[in-house]
């Protein structure tokens, strides 16, 4: 396909994958794993004939679909070595009477189960994203959120809008410590500039989020919503301007949760009652979490032993160059070892039998085993895409067809690649690029755009399949994906469309200097 109307074909048909997922779970409402089986069926022909993958000699054919499915596999199992433990955990924490003593503990701060709620659902969500990442979020989150009696439905949409202005900074900055890596730009100039994104339009997130949790018949008023967004964003600015990349999240959901708590136990309406009885029991799994994640990530000696065990494959490649299709994964600062250590480790605490442990371990991996195929048939889709060029043809047409426009829809790129890889980071090493040669080619400032597309993968991870996937299965709506996806696509796209305005306008003031 040559010439802009062959540039135009060829984005049609890659995007029509991408449509048909959309199409079939807000339509009939068909499963994430249903709509992704029809995607991939209907992207595999399209691959190879409009495409050119896996062209050529039978072998050659085999050896893509091979690779294809080894890698979406490989990160199938990444995430569910995340959900496993996850899910685990909340089973013990919920049958030996820990969520109960934890519910307590929230009645000690407030009495209003909606202000419990915001609490978990903005701060502690946010501090294990900027903790952990990588689907941590969703999967601790929503079942909290579940115990505190936020039906399941809306205990997933919260976790996911809650989570959201965190992202950018999630596991310690790694999003934008990998646009630093692709492009040489300066980590402050970039974290910075995507803060200050989040800082204006994140009381957007708020409105939907107070909006979710008042469609579950709890109401938090107005004040405290806003306390709780201006704790988080403010601090997270700041910290992004002074430090860069790596703290703003998971520092500013500390400081804000915090102040937060403290606000709490000091309103008028405030319970009276000393804490709860063995809270420290109860949060033990936690407590031990927070510890492990912040000793791989932020004590650079001990990060650096565990971080050395790398276990990678790869096959496919050219002689003399890297492999066509890859995985490698670091086993022992996985979020999803960590997370199995602390349930292990709490377990032990909380002196729970090693038979109660066994029958959550067996329990959890019950439920995962359709989510499996969800996750599959995503991931598939998505290296399937990814490998095909699929992706570099939507690249390429609105590159080609927006022109000076281009800020306008910068931040959907970046959501877009949140959509098709599941990630952030991912989003951001696939984009990146793209987006600083279009800077450069429209005499735009390169961290600005940088900036831009940073943004917008993180807020397309509430309409991520993967991420849906994940939290459906935590609180038993695996199956029922769609009806995640009905509540959060239209956050994310007023989001993507206000912050495309808002990058325009920034970039005729110091924003772009």
């Amino acid at each position: 396909m040559s010439g802009e109307g062959g540039t135009a074909l060829a984005a049609a048909l890659a995007a029509a994958p991408i449509a048909a997922i959309l199409l079939l779970m807000l339509g009939p409402g068909w499963s994430a794993a249903r709509a992704g089986l029809a995607a991939l069926v209907l992207a595999l022909p399209l691959a190879w004939g409009a495409f050119g993958f896996g062209s050529g000699p039978a072998s050659s054919a085999a050896a893509a679909l091979g690779g294809i499915a080894a890698e979406a596999s490989f990160l199938a199992a990444t995430i569910l070595w995340i959900l496993w433990p996850a899910l685990a955990l909340h089973a013990l924490q919920q049958s030996s009477g820990a969520l109960d003593t934890l519910r307590g503990a929230l009645a000690g701060l407030t009495p209003r189960p909606a202000l419990q709620a915001l609490l978990v659902g903005w701060f502690v969500a946010l501090f294990l994203e900027g903790a952990a990442g990588f689907g941590t979020p969703i999967a601790l989150a929503a079942p909290l959120l579940v115990g505190l009696g936020v039906p399941p439905l809306q205990a997933v949409v919260l976790a996911l809008l809650g989570h959201a202005a965190g992202v950018s900074f999630g596991a310690l900055g790694t999003p934008v410590l990998a646009q630093v890596g692709l492009t040489g730009l300066d980590a402050g100039a970039i974290a910075w500039r995507t803060a200050l994104l989040h800082a204006l339009l994140g009381p957007l997130l708020m409105v939907f989020f107070v909006r979710t949790l008042a469609a579950s018949g709890q109401a938090p008023g107005l004040a405290w919503p806003a306390l709780a967004a201006a704790a988080f964003l403010l601090p997270a600015l700041v910290l992004a301007a002074l430090l860069g990349p790596e703290m703003p999240t998971l520092g500013a959901a500390l400081l804000g949760g915090a102040l937060f708590a403290w606000a709490l136990r000091r309103a008028p309406a405030a319970p009276a009652q000393a804490p709860a009885a063995g809270v420290g029991r109860a949060l033990a799994p936690y407590l031990l979490l927070v510890a492990l994640v912040l000793a791989t990530r932020a004590v650079p000696p001990l990060a650096d032993v565990l971080g050395a065990l790398r276990l990678g494959w790869g096959f496919g490649g050219e002689a003399g160059g890297g492999a066509r299709f890859s995985g490698s994964v670091q086993p022992l600062t996985h979020p999803g070892t960590l997370l199995f250590v602390s349930l292990l480790a709490g377990a032990l605490w909380q002196r729970v039998p090693a038979r109660e442990v066994g029958q959550a371990l067996a329990g959890a991996a019950r439920r995962l085993l359709p989510v499996s195929v969800a996750l599959l048939a995503m991931l598939a889709l998505a290296r399937l895409m990814l490998h095909a060029g699929m992706v570099d043809a939507l690249q390429q047409a609105a590159v080609q067809g927006l022109g000076s426009a281009w800020p306008l829809l910068a931040p959907a790129l970046g959501a877009l690649g949140s959509f098709v890889t599941g990630s952030a980071t991912a989003s951001n090493v696939l984009f990146t690029t793209l987006q600083v040669q279009t800077a450069e080619a429209l005499a735009l400032p390169a961290a600005a755009l940088a900036a831009a597309q940073g943004f917008g993968a993180a807020v397309g991870n509430i309409v991520c399949p993967h991420n849906i996937v994940a939290g459906a299965a935590t609180v038993g709506l695996a199956g029922r994906e769609a009806l995640v996806l009905r509540h959060t696509l239209g956050p994310c796209l007023l989001y993507l469309a206000a912050g495309g305005v808002l990058v325009a306008l920034l970039l005729r003031g110091p924003w772009a200097a």
